[in-house]
């Protein structure tokens, strides 16, 4: 009988380094002389909600606003994923690790394994604000909202989300695969280390120059140059940009006391149990 568990799950909650990520492992995978064009990054790795996907197993263009649609068509999505000849498929998702409706939407006969990229959710509301071109306070009701499913749009199917805390604790609960989980923060501070990890994870051999080569062609500044350049797809239609600085604790100076209140008060323990609060 086939393995179907081919599906390598890189799964965060949005705005927490997802494709920062995808970037670096397509600068790694492909080992170009100068930094990938963002364009190049799709090649790579794949997404769970991507409209075209339901569209090409339904055989016609979908409503993308029939939930129940969408979530009866998953499974042939994913299994139209591991058709190819490929041993692995790098598959991003921003969706819960959970069943709806009887609907497993990361289901164990399809994967290998997961990494599980989580990022203080001070710093997340920032970047969410200006990425959705929303005001800070939506940013944290929406991050706290219990169940919460992100409608569709032009290009993607709705995602079972939840709040900040019930999507990590999906992920970083008991899975029958390995799943590694990295936070944003440390990352940053050393990615030749975190990348590393990440590298291992997917057995694949590190070769520091060629590692150090590609943290470099995806930093923040070569793909923030890269976007103004030649704009990048994944931008969300109000935002001014996709990459922003990138940097961590800007909460500090931009997110007022009440704010951070809030989301303290309504994340305490996962932010505890993963070194955001003592």
């Amino acid at each position: 009988m086939t393995d179907m568990r081919r599906i390598i799950w890189l799964a965060s909650y949005p705005k927490s380094g997802n494709t920062w990520t995808r970037i670096f492992l397509a600068n790694y995978i492909a080992n170009p002389s100068e930094p990938l064009s963002l364009g190049e990054m799709t090649k790579y790795s794949t997404g769970d909600a991507i409209l075209r996907h339901y569209n090409t197993v339904a055989g016609r263009l979908i409503d993308p606003k029939n939930f129940p649609l969408t979530l009866s068509l998953r499974d042939k999505v994913l299994r139209g994923i591991i058709s190819n000849k490929a041993d692995a498929y790098l598959v991003k998702t921003h969706s819960s690790r959970r069943a709806v409706q009887g609907v497993e939407l990361i289901p164990p006969k399809y994967t290998r394994s997961a990494i599980y990229i989580l990022r203080n959710p001070l710093d997340m509301v920032l970047s969410s604000a200006r990425h959705y071109a929303i005001s800070t306070e939506k940013a944290v009701e929406s991050i706290s909202q219990s169940g919460k499913v992100v409608p569709p749009s032009d290009k993607t199917v709705p995602v079972v989300q939840g709040s900040w805390s019930e999507h990590v604790k999906s992920w970083t609960s008991f899975a029958p695969y390995p799943v590694l989980v990295l936070r944003y923060e440390d990352m940053l501070s050393d990615p030749q280390e975190n990348f590393g990890k990440i590298l291992t994870h997917l057995g694949i051999p590190i070769d520091k120059d060629r590692l150090d080569r590609a943290i470099q062609f995806s930093s923040f500044n070569q793909l923030k140059e890269q976007e103004e350049k030649t704009g990048f797809v994944e931008k969300a239609e109000h935002a001014e940009s996709f990459f922003a600085s990138g940097k961590s604790d800007q909460w500090k100076t931009e997110l007022s006391p009440e704010l951070v209140q809030k989301v303290c008060d309504a994340h305490r323990d996962t932010m505890k149990r993963h070194g955001y609060l003592e």
